[in-house]
């Protein structure tokens, strides 16, 4: 299916910071933009906001003034809904409000033709619902963008129960033809990235309710060792309490208050004390002036290793061999020995279950990483049991491998792998209720979150029997429903099979 054509009008509804944005990229692409807001004055200032932003640009000299003023050019301001029936698509960039949006393109369908597609920028309600009101559902589609959308490259196109494929694959390459990184999905609750999503914040959010780390630890952890551009308290802090928590009370009553959703009462705490985080001057940190970023927990200089042993290929073979440490080499299953206390990559399993379960009282479990080898710290727990100076075995260690150590609390899976573990089960979830192809979830996720890889590839590359493992081993730790894996994922562990090819 091709891309509607340059010369197509293309009319928005809804003349905020979102509407103004996707007026702003149909105009980049050549498009006759038709845009209206029902506030007055509404589309007079989104169309100034479209000026400064294009003007910022020739500024930085990243565009032309004379493209700018072609783009500015390109972009009138409708008096009505009725007025935005000569476009060929029209998407709406309203309130989320179910009977709004219902309303106001009902008015748009009455007065237009019968080859009109209707979009919806909605984050949150169901296309399949907004399509019912309207006549000709069929031609309702889900265009979500992300914000600011000029910039974000994702859009989620989302089907509904009556839409037509046809629509959806014109909009998919429309998108496309706009510079975007479309992806196609089926409307569910959260449609891809607000679903897969869920898990880095919720699981950031356990470790601090569980006493294993503090937020700043978490996010030095989640940043400089899992490879997230952000840490999740970070992130929360900006896109600001009410929102996220809101987001995910949506989710989760959706879902009929599926365990798997269940919002954090940490996070609901600071939203009833109006602690919402960069815009209220208070989150998770203190954004008052002046105010410094509180120090990540990180272990003093520990004396270095004595005897080392390693036990078969482990995830630290490249960085020791980098760091000139000389360990005794054995066969085994990943183990390394320092100073006669055990060290094993988390497997979702409490540091003190492995020590129960291999007879040996001094036990640190370390973390996942995205890239052991450029890693700059990494979380490590010790077991319930250990003797004094096990922390500081481990630390010293981990130290001469030139990584920074964050001790947390013995809490299953660390931080890092239950949450990877945690965002490839919920992807494997939407893939087996068809809510989307795992590529296209993967490219959601980098494209729209910026996550540094897709949750699928990023479970191939872990093993998906090794990840199936963590799963099943935080589902026993914690009798969490949270954590009980995907049928899809199972199916392809034990069966030796991928999500990608």
């Amino acid at each position: 299916m091709s891309a509607l054509p340059a010369s197509a009008a293309v009319g928005v509804i809804g003349a905020g910071t979102m509407g103004a944005g996707i007026a702003q990229v149909a105009a980049q692409a050549g498009h006759p933009v038709l845009l209206y807001d029902a506030a007055e004055g509404a589309a007079e200032r989104g169309r100034a906001g479209i000026k400064a932003a294009l003007d910022r640009r020739v500024a930085k000299g990243r565009l032309a003034a004379a493209d700018a003023d072609a783009v500015l050019a390109r972009i009138a301001l409708a008096g009505r809904p009725e007025d935005l029936a000569p476009a060929r698509l029209v998407i709406e960039a309203v309130v989320e409000r179910l009977d709004v949006k219902q309303a106001v393109l009902g008015r748009v369908e009455a007065a237009a033709g019968d080859e009109i597609i209707l979009a919806s920028n909605t984050s949150s309600l169901s296309i399949t619902a907004i399509a019912a009101g309207l006549r000709r559902p069929r031609r309702l589609v889900g265009m979500h963008f992300f914000n600011p959308a000029p910039v974000m490259e994702l859009v989620e196109v989302v089907s509904g129960a009556a839409t037509d494929p046809g629509v959806a694959a014109t909009v998919h390459a429309t998108a496309a033809a706009w510079g975007k990184a479309p992806v196609h999905a089926r409307s569910t609750p959260g449609f891809i990235v607000n679903r897969v999503a869920r898990p880095f914040y919720a699981e950031a959010l356990r470790v601090v309710q569980e006493g294993a780390a503090d937020p700043a630890t978490v996010d030095a952890v989640m940043t400089e060792c899992g490879g997230f551009r952000m840490g999740p308290f970070a992130l929360m802090d900006l896109i600001g309490h009410d929102v996220n928590y809101a987001v995910t009370a949506s989710v989760f009553a959706a879902f009929h208050h599926d365990r798997r959703y269940a919002p954090s009462l940490v996070q609901k705490e600071l939203v009833e004390a109006g602690w919402l985080g960069r815009k209220s001057g208070r989150g998770f940190y203190s954004y008052a002036e002046g105010a410094s970023a509180p120090p990540p927990a990180t272990a003093p200089a520990a004396p270095p290793p004595g005897a080392v042993v390693v036990h078969g290929a482990t995830p630290l073979d490249e960085r020791i061999a980098a760091s000139g440490l000389a360990p005794d080499r054995a066969a085994g299953d990943g183990a390394i020995r320092v100073d006669g206390v055990l060290l094993r990559p988390s497997d979702g399993r409490m540091a003190t279950e492995v020590a129960a379960a291999q007879g040996c009282a001094d036990v640190a479990v370390y973390d996942l990483a995205l890239d052991m080898a450029g890693a700059r710290r990494i979380a490590v727990a010790v077991a319930e049991q250990s003797a004094p100076g096990t922390a500081a075995k481990a630390a010293g260690f981990f130290q001469g491998l030139g990584l920074d150590v964050s001790p947390v609390a013995d809490t299953p899976g660390l931080i890092v792998t239950r949450t990877v573990a945690a965002l490839a089960n919920e992807a494997a979830e939407a893939v087996l209720h068809g809510v989307a192809t795992p590529a296209d979830i993967d490219l959601a996720m980098t494209k729209g979150v910026n996550y540094p890889r897709g949750p699928l590839a990023w479970a191939e590359e872990i093993g998906l029997a090794k990840l199936l493992a963590v799963l099943e081993n935080l589902f026993a730790a914690t009798r969490d429903e949270r954590y009980r894996p995907s049928l899809l994922l199972r199916r392809k562990a034990l069966g030796g099979t991928r999500f990608h090819g």
